[in-house]
C-alpha cells in the first residue's frame, strides 16, 4: 500500500478533536455554560469536517489520479469511483 503524505495531518486534526471531545465531557460534567460547550462541540465538528476533506481530496488526487494514469481502472470506473467518494464531502 502506498503512503499518503496526508495521513499525519489528519492524524494529529483527529487526535485534536480526540482531546477537544474529553474537554467537552469535562465542560458538561461540570455544568458549563451551553454557550461555551456548543463553540467546542462546532470546533470539533469543523476539525473532523476537515480531516474528511483532506482525506477525500487526498484520495481523488493520489489513488484516482494515479489509477488513472497507471492504467489500474478505466475512466467510468474512475468516474463511479469519483462520485462515490465526494458524497462524503
Amino acid at each position: 500500500m502506498s503512503v499518503h503524505s496526508s495521513h499525519p495531518d489528519i492524524i494529529n486534526r483527529l487526535k485534536r478533536a480526540e482531546g477537544h471531545i474529553k474537554s467537552i465531557i469535562k465542560m458538561l460534567e461540570e455544568n458549563r455554560g451551553c454557550l461555551d460547550i456548543a463553540q467546542q462541540l462546532h470546533a470539533v465538528e469543523k476539525s473532523i469536517t476537515n480531516a474528511k476533506k483532506t482525506l477525500v481530496h487526498d484520495h481523488i488526487d493520489h489513488c484516482l489520479n494515479h489509477a488513472i494514469n497507471d492504467n489500474k481502472i478505466d475512466s467510468s470506473e474512475a468516474l463511479k469511483e469519483f462520485k462515490d467518494i465526494t458524497k462524503y464531502l
